[in-house]
């Protein structure tokens, strides 16, 4: 009897012995899930004990305890398998969920930094600047006041209707949107890096917004034109299906330029060194032109009133609406009428001024002609008209006087000249300039042996 008590206390010893150990090995940290971390996020995202923790898709370790700062902040523990163990300084941790719904749908998301960072010892913190947690849709629609709400309804509503029998069609063409949302989310990523310059983009949006805003009446004004515009542009379809037609032409030119151009860059480049002095010299005249653009502000905005303003026949632009079109002035035939003393006439069917002007032009070339070889005479002759060749010297005014004999006095010369050509009195130039050629001669009834000088 005594040695079978002791045998039962023994065997109860052994199986309570034996439950533990099974439940230290099932349920007890592991050799790999010693190491712990924990992150300090700004909400605990739904989170619960035992959500997983991934990297790249790939289960890495487990959510281990969470805990609410006295700000409200939430520090979550969770520990790291120790195949992925130790995670270095520079990791990232957010808090995203899986695309079913339920109650441990949550899991934190590590990104790995750069080779070389410095490990984060066991126990370590990942600090609030490093981490984010998912934004839940209730959030999102908490901030939406019952108009804009039912507004969404409708959207949604209207956008299931627009996809209605295209479901086929919107998967593929999302699918080639994937690659631009993944490039969007890494262009925000490097916005954000940088507060302080994102900050300064954001402040001078704001003045831009605000400025735009203040000029309103010229925008509409603008975007009434634009619209002028291309409803012109829309009209001209012939012509605008005849330029695209021609544009690829263009484009394989334009190509063969821009290759050619970049040798052109070469040499362009030793009259960009040679500017760079000079470009430097030019900073104080900028500075001085920053001042005159300042000072020229409201002359321009007086301009752009007396351009148009608001109203009937008030402006440039109103001016110019009720003179006659330059057009049919310039380069329309049309019957005309012309009043010298107040009474029209009519002067018949009329070319435009443009027309009547390269006519008179074409007539006047024989006569234009024939003068301008006794253009040098005709030049001498006001030179000699406006002065006598008076000057001043230590005497006081002076004149000159020159005398001038024919070369048929004392037997000098020759004789027979009656027929000289303009400019003769001139020796013949090297280069033949002042020797006309004989239909030249023929035409102007001079003769080029009669030139007075050899």
């Amino acid at each position: 009897m005594r040695l079978s008590r002791i045998g039962r206390v023994l065997a109860i010893g052994a199986v309570i012995g034996a439950v533990v150990l099974v439940a230290i090995v099932l349920f007890g940290p592991g050799k790999g899930d010693s190491y712990e971390v924990t992150a300090r996020f700004i909400n605990g995202g739904q989170l619960v004990k035992g959500n997983p923790v991934q990297s790249g898709g790939v289960p890495i370790g487990t959510v281990k305890g969470i805990e609410i700062t006295e700000d409200g902040q939430a520090d979550i523990s969770f520990t790291i398998k120790e195949k992925y163990a130790p995670l270095r300084e520079g990791s990232r941790a957010t808090i995203r969920q899986f695309s079913q719904s339920g109650i441990a749908n949550r899991y934190i998301d590590i990104t790995y930094p750069p080779n070389g960072s410095e490990e984060i010892a066991d126990g370590g913190r990942i600090e609030i600047d490093s981490t984010k947690t998912a934004v839940d849709l209730d959030e999102l629609f908490n901030t939406i006041d019952p108009k804009t709400r039912k507004s969404l309804q409708k959207f949604f509503k209207g956008s299931a209707a627009q996809f209605s029998g295209r479901g086929k069609q919107a998967n593929v063409g999302l699918q080639y949107l994937n690659p631009s949302l993944a490039t969007t989310s890494r262009l925000f990523n490097e916005l954000t890096r940088d507060q302080r310059v994102l900050e300064r983009f954001l402040v001078d949006s704001s003045r831009l917004v605000t400025t735009i805003a203040e000029r309103r009446d010229d925008l509409a004004a603008l975007i009434g034109n634009a619209n002028s515009t291309t409803r012109a542009l829309g009209n001209q379809k012939a012509a605008l299906a005849e330029s695209i037609d021609k544009l690829p032409p263009f484009m394989r030119r334009a190509n063969t330029t821009f290759v050619n151009l970049r040798a052109a860059l070469n040499d362009v480049d030793p009259l960009v060194d040679a500017s760079k002095p000079v470009a430097r010299r030019l900073g104080p005249f900028l500075n001085e032109s920053r001042a005159f653009a300042t000072d020229a502000v409201p002359t321009v905005r007086d301009l752009s009133r007396t351009i148009r303003r608001r109203g009937r026949d008030n402006d440039l632009i109103n001016l110019l609406d009720a003179l006659p079109r330059l057009n049919e002035i310039a380069t329309v035939t049309k019957q005309r009428t012309a009043a010298p003393g107040g009474r029209k006439y009519s002067v018949g069917n009329t070319r435009g001024s443009f027309q009547e002007t390269t006519a008179a032009f074409k007539s006047a070339g024989p006569e234009i002609a024939f003068a301008r070889p006794y253009t040098p005479d005709f030049v001498g002759w006001f030179d000699d008209f406006s002065t006598t060749g008076a000057g001043l010297d230590v005497y006081g005014g002076t004149a000159r006087g020159q005398l001038q004999f024919t070369p048929l006095l004392f037997g000098a010369g020759s004789g027979g000249h009656f027929r000289r050509c303009p400019g003769s009195a001139e020796a013949p130039a090297a280069d033949g300039s002042n020797v006309l050629s004989q239909a030249e001669q023929d035409q102007l009834g001079c003769r080029e042996s009669d030139r007075g000088v050899r």
